[in-house]
């Protein structure tokens, strides 16, 4: 199980509207630290799947929904509840970081 490709056109149906809570990995291509947290949300992925919904958003590609969440640096970790915004982690962080705020979702 892997975290899931969402974009612009996508985000209102697959986060803001999803009945179970959403963590959602904003990311570029070029981003050397969002490589390195990549494998956590995917781990997190197999390991919620069912109770939490993991997806990422290429910055590059879908610039209104970062902006419209004011994400100015990347990796940033947006944890989305019944519509909306429950926590933020910006940068790359280690996993029990991510578990913690996740297991808050619940």
């Amino acid at each position: 199980m892997k975290a899931l490709t969402v974009t612009d056109a996508s985000f209102e149906q697959d986060v803001l509207k999803s009945p179970i809570p959403v963590v959602v990995d904003f990311w570029a291509v070029w981003c050397g630290p969002c490589k390195v947290i990549a494998p956590i949300i995917d781990q997190l992925a197999a390991e919620y799947d069912g109770k939490v919904k993991f997806v990422k958003l290429d910055v590059d590609e879908n610039p209104e929904t970062a902006i419209k969440y004011g994400v100015r640096s990347i990796p940033t970790v947006i944890f989305f509840k019944n519509g909306a915004e429950a926590d933020k982690v910006i940068g790359a962080q280690q996993k029990p970081v991510f578990v913690q705020k996740v297991n808050a979702l619940l």
